[in-house]
C-alpha cells in the first residue's frame, strides 16, 4: 500500500472511534419523544445501533481497518449523525428557517 493512501486509512481509523463516541452520547442525551416526533426508531434502538456500531469500529480496527464489521459500524454510526442527528436538533429546536 502507497504511504499516502496508508496515512488516510489511519487517519479515518482513528477519527472513527471519537466520531461512534460522540454519536453514542449524542443519542443518549436525547428525550425519548424526540425521536418519535422525528418519525425515526426508538431511543433505545438508536443507542444500541451507535453503541454496537462504535464497538465494532473499536474492535475491527485492530485487526483490519477495512473488514466488513469496522465498515458496517462506522455505515452505523454515520446514519446516526447525518440522518437521524439533523432531525432530532430540529424537532427540539425547531425550524430556523
Amino acid at each position: 500500500m502507497p504511504y499516502a493512501a496508508y496515512l488516510i486509512s489511519l487517519i479515518i481509523d482513528w477519527a472513527a472511534v471519537p466520531v461512534g463516541i460522540f454519536a453514542v452520547v449524542h443519542a443518549l442525551l436525547q428525550k425519548a419523544e424526540a425521536y418519535t416526533a422525528a418519525d425515526r426508531m426508538t431511543k433505545q434502538a438508536w443507542v444500541g445501533i451507535t453503541i454496537g456500531g462504535t464497538l465494532a469500529v473499536w474492535l475491527f480496527s485492530f485487526y483490519k481497518p477495512t473488514s466488513m464489521l469496522w465498515i458496517a459500524g462506522l455505515v452505523a454510526v454515520l446514519v446516526y449523525i447525518v440522518d437521524v442527528r439533523p432531525r432530532l436538533n430540529e424537532v427540539q429546536r425547531g425550524k430556523r428557517w
